[in-house]
């Protein structure tokens, strides 16, 4: 029986469509041109900045999964920072062979390395093997966030 590697990386550029893929239904709605050069952007952002990281799992050599990590507050009333670990996704055919774990390893990892002491996350609410697995890792849930187009909102 082989045994595949599993590895974390930083995203490059090379990485925005698998990004828009990973992750259609969180981008912008636009036309797949325009998702991956948003994603482009968000790379680029990210590794200039040391407030941010966009981490690739890689699964066998393969892009299995990624999640954005950012240090900002628990909200905008708490100021205590946080890790903001960002629609972390995996692919489903690379699910069940630790890829979520070394994402959410990867969150853990830049939060000690900036002293936050806190990681928190958003997974969809209709999820419920994404909600279990991150109850399993100790993330309970907080808030929930609800989102109406504004016309929707006035009427």
């Amino acid at each position: 029986m082989s045994r595949f590697s599993l590895t974390t990386r930083l995203a490059t550029r090379d990485d925005a469509p698998v990004l828009a893929e990973l992750w259609s239904d969180v981008v912008r709605r636009a036309d797949r041109t325009e998702q991956i050069a948003d994603l482009e952007l968000v790379i680029k952002g990210a590794s200039a900045s040391p407030e941010q990281r966009l981490v690739v799992v890689e699964y066998d050599d393969q892009p299995a999964g990624a999640v954005f990590l950012k240090i900002s507050t628990l909200s905008a009333l708490n100021l205590e920072p946080c890790v903001q670990a960002i629609h972390p996704r995996v692919l489903p055919q690379f699910r069940r062979h630790g890829a979520g774990h070394a994402l959410m390893e990867a969150a853990a990892a830049f939060a000690e390395d900036n002293g936050v002491l806190h990681v928190v996350t958003s997974v969809s609410h209709a999820s419920r093997e994404a909600n279990r697995f991150m109850a399993r890792l100790g993330l309970a849930p907080v808030v929930l966030f609800r989102l109406a187009p504004t016309a929707v909102l006035r009427s």
